[in-house]
């Protein structure tokens, strides 16, 4: 009886192996993605245009003059929450350069000019991608409000 123990402790252990470790391909958990990103904007009577890598944006106010780029600090007033309406951060005046950002960030913010305001539907691997950070699950969609108050 002692010895099986360890034996019975390991076949439960691999039995469960593989089950919270299955992962969906770039390509299916971008399908995953996009078809929540789709219902988000359904259910909420949006349209939106689509950019690189499956990011999703909608600008409210075009804003005036040129587009920050990759290496430019920004300073941004955002509200991110996820799909379900749940916050998660927000800024009033946010700085900081967008290599220092999230990818979605990265493609999705010198979409704007400054003054611009919009939405930007972010995919799970333009995020945090499949190990979530603080705050927010893996492979989890995200929503931001934007304004770019100002690029340098």
């Amino acid at each position: 009886m002692k010895n099986l123990l360890p034996i019975l402790f390991l076949g439960i252990l691999f039995m469960n192996c593989g089950k919270d470790t299955e992962r969906l391909s770039y390509n299916d958990q971008l399908e995953v993605d996009t078809k929540i990103i789709e219902d988000y904007l359904a259910a909420n009577n949006l349209t939106a245009e689509i950019g690189d890598l499956g990011l999703q944006y909608i600008i409210e106010e075009p804003g005036a003059g040129g587009n920050p780029t990759f290496s430019s600090t920004v300073i941004i007033k955002y509200k991110g929450y996820l799909p379900d309406g749940t916050v998660f951060d927000e800024n009033d005046a946010f700085q900081t350069s967008l290599q220092n950002t999230i990818r979605g960030w990265g493609v999705g913010v010198p979409l704007f000019k400054k003054g611009g305001k919009g939405k930007l539907f972010i995919p799970s691997s333009l995020g945090y991608g499949e190990f979530g950070t603080r705050g927010i699950d893996p492979n989890q969609v995200l929503i931001f409000d934007i304004e770019l108050i100002n690029f340098l």
